[in-house]
């Protein structure tokens, strides 16, 4: 018979467990989400909405940004940029109805003279580490890392190096936290470099020499072939670090230079993409960086997805791909519309449903399967989206910008079945 210390004991662990489930589902809690590859906890989103159809609420976010929301703790939390001041801030919004808490500058001056049509000031999306949080922006020509608590208040910067990059796109790498180490990249033709620091201290724990990479990619640290792995694409390869240390595993030559999207992953393989000079798909064996196969599809901006042993992907040619994960064969392949659209944002995938939008605003809901292209929705919101989708229990947050008579307002919605 169980003592009364182990039957609370047992109902104290059920209790937890579930509070961390219910957690999971309900944040969104770094870049393409709770596992970095772009898959929701969430079982459920909404199918389908418009500017009044299932808008649970939207506020008006000042300036301009292509960040995707980080949603934590009942908090979501925006990088912005505003013109006419030259300011970079954090913007706090309360989860439940949209309302401003707190917003908090943190540079104002010193921008890039020169930045691609499609970039912003403020596209690195926050990474937190569950008691802090981690924004970078570039500004007065070098890569700043600033930590903040969850109340806006600054808790440390750090000047992560001059970034003088190859091409005058400007900044759009987004940090991420492995543990105790925030992980930012700076790859530029000056000096390039991936740099570990202490989430606490901002104190440097490790720097990996990029030298010769001018790239925009984002890492990711994936758990692959039976162990944590720090992927990366750009510089025309494709290489694997140890997260603890920063030591190279493996690397893989690929035919671009230059790369965006963040690397995906499935057991035992990576895949990545690129487009300058020219475009490529590649598969890889995570165990010893062997290619496995590669095709001439270009993803450049947008990242993957990979699922079910297949990999989804919206192509800058305007065109949904699905290719079988162990050898690239192609399942199938659909226009995401009549005209070609652009596209920026990253797909989501939320039970089996994927959710790719396109730059005009436009989302196509397809299902998750290799058999064929099935359809089961297209909405419309906004007249640009560059940030990616969210989705945590069972809502859609997005943010997109109106162009109404020449006067641009970006907006930040929560979607949800009404």
């Amino acid at each position: 018979m169980l003592s009364k210390f182990t039957v609370f004991l047992f109902c104290l662990g059920s209790i937890l467990s579930t509070c961390h489930e219910a957690s999971a589902q309900n944040d969104w809690s770094r870049w393409r989400g709770p596992s970095g590859n772009g898959i929701a906890e969430s079982k459920a989103a909404p199918l389908e909405w418009g500017s009044d159809e299932n808008v649970i609420w939207k506020t008006k976010v000042p300036g301009r940004g292509h960040a995707s929301p980080l949603i934590i703790d009942g908090k979501i939390f925006l990088t912005t940029a505003e013109q006419k001041d030259q300011t970079q801030s954090v913007i706090c919004f309360d989860q439940k109805d949209g309302k401003t808490l707190w917003t908090t500058e943190v540079n104002r001056g010193g921008w890039p003279k020169r930045l691609h049509p499609k970039n912003t000031h403020a596209t690195s999306t926050i990474a937190t580490d569950g008691k802090s949080l981690f924004a970078v922006f570039c500004h007065h020509n070098n890569v700043h890392l600033i930590a903040l608590d969850f109340d806006g208040r600054v808790l440390w910067k750090k000047d992560v190096g001059v970034y003088s990059p190859a091409y005058p796109f400007g900044y759009g790498s987004t940090p991420i936290v492995d543990g105790a180490r925030v992980i930012v990249t700076n790859e530029n033709k000056v000096k390039s470099a991936i740099v570990a620091y202490d989430t606490n201290t901002g104190e440097e724990v490790w720097r990996i020499d990029r030298a010769g990479v001018s790239s925009y990619s984002t890492p990711v640290v994936a758990e692959v072939a039976g162990r944590r792995q720090l992927l990366i694409s750009g510089g025309g390869k494709v290489a694997s670090y140890d997260p603890e240390t920063g030591d190279l595993i493996w690397t893989t030559k690929a035919n671009w230079a230059v790369t965006c999207g963040t690397m995906v992953w499935d057991e035992n393989r990576v895949f990545a993409s690129g487009g300058f000079p020219g475009g490529q798909t590649i598969g890889i064996d995570a165990r010893n960086g062997e290619k496995l196969w590669d095709n001439p599809a270009k993803v450049y901006e947008q990242s993957m997805l990979a699922f079910g042993g297949f990999v989804f992907a919206h192509a800058d040619n305007g065109v949904l791909y699905c290719w079988r994960a162990a050898d690239g064969n192609e399942m199938w392949k659909q226009k995401f519309s009549k005209r070609r659209v652009a596209v920026s944002a990253s797909p989501v995938l939320v039970g089996r449903n994927l959710y790719f939008t396109a730059e005009n605003g436009e989302t196509v809901v397809i299902e998750a399967k290799s058999e064929g292209y099935q359809e089961i929705a297209r909405n419309q919101l906004g007249d640009e989206a560059f940030a990616s989708q969210v989705v945590c229990g069972g809502r859609l947050y997005t943010r997109v910008a109106v162009d109404s008579g020449g006067a641009r307002q970006e907006w930040l919605y929560c979607l949800g079945e009404r």
